[in-house]
């Protein structure tokens, strides 16, 4: 039977107080409490993403619980503490940096999974969807006033700053949905190709989430993605004047921009 301690499931201090960080960024993001609202965006961004990341290995390592590995939960991975993550460079560090660098979501593998434990093929393609499922489900929250008409009376700075969360998770999602090694797309496929494929590919795991962002600093490619990108969120109410001024906003080393008001503006 899948199970673990209550003390292997406690949740962190650490995860708590990223939960408090976020709460006060976007308190003082709706009340417009700080004097540069950019960096009270910026913390609310960077704290909600480092949240997401949390969110999204818990939800590899819970799935690989109920799939039979009972080591998860002695590693620490069920306590949401991203500290626990055995390549906290790739999880947190890079993913932050990603974000800071060009706007884009896209977190690492972090947990390890003791694959031997675990029956069955689709168990093994469901623990790796459930990463990406988890940004998907975190998207789908963000941009639910967007999409359920709830926006009036939201202030534009945390209606700005909501769309731009909702493009890192979307961006996430897609991204690591890839089947490029080292990404959980890659993992899904991966049971279902043969021992030769698989160890002929393995040497090149540790470098597909640096390829995948390298390629996206192609021009034309980078235009096509995000083009696609703006057409999800478009479905989901989220317009592009909302995302770039989120991001705009986020980028608050550059200096406050002076965003036009929303008043007399009709949005697509």
């Amino acid at each position: 039977m899948s199970t673990a301690t209550r003390g292997e499931r406690r949740v962190s201090p650490v995860f708590l107080a990223l939960v408090a960080i976020m709460a006060v960024s976007i308190w003082a993001v709706w009340t417009d409490f700080s004097a540069s609202p950019g960096f009270a965006v910026f913390l609310f961004i960077v704290s909600g993403w480092v949240v997401s990341l949390c969110l999204h290995e818990y939800a590899h390592a819970r799935t690989a619980l109920h799939g039979g590995d009972l080591s998860v939960g002695a590693r620490g991975y069920l306590t949401l503490d991203p500290l626990k993550y055995t390549h906290a460079l790739l999880s947190i560090v890079l993913p932050v940096i990603f974000v800071i660098m060009g706007g884009i979501g896209l977190p690492g593998g972090a947990v390890f999974i003791e694959r031997h434990r675990i029956r069955g093929r689709w168990r093994h393609s469901l623990i790796s969807a459930a990463g990406p499922l988890t940004n998907v489900l975190f998207a789908l929250v963000v941009t639910a006033p967007f999409w359920l008409g709830a926006m009036d009376g939201v202030p534009d700075h945390f209606r700005y700053a909501l769309a731009f969360m909702a493009q890192l998770q979307l961006t996430a999602a897609i991204l690591n949905s890839l089947p490029v090694p080292g990404l959980d797309g890659y993992g899904v496929v991966e049971p279902w190709l043969s021992y030769k494929v698989r160890r002929q590919v393995e040497p090149f795991a540790p470098f597909g989430i640096l390829a995948v962002f390298g390629i996206l600093w192609i021009p034309e490619v980078n235009i096509a993605f995000f083009d696609m990108i703006d057409a999800v969120l478009h479905g989901l109410r989220v317009t592009e004047w909302d995302t770039y001024w989120g991001q705009q906003l986020f980028r608050f080393w550059e200096g406050t921009p002076e965003i036009p008001s929303l008043t007399g503006i009709v949005l697509d």
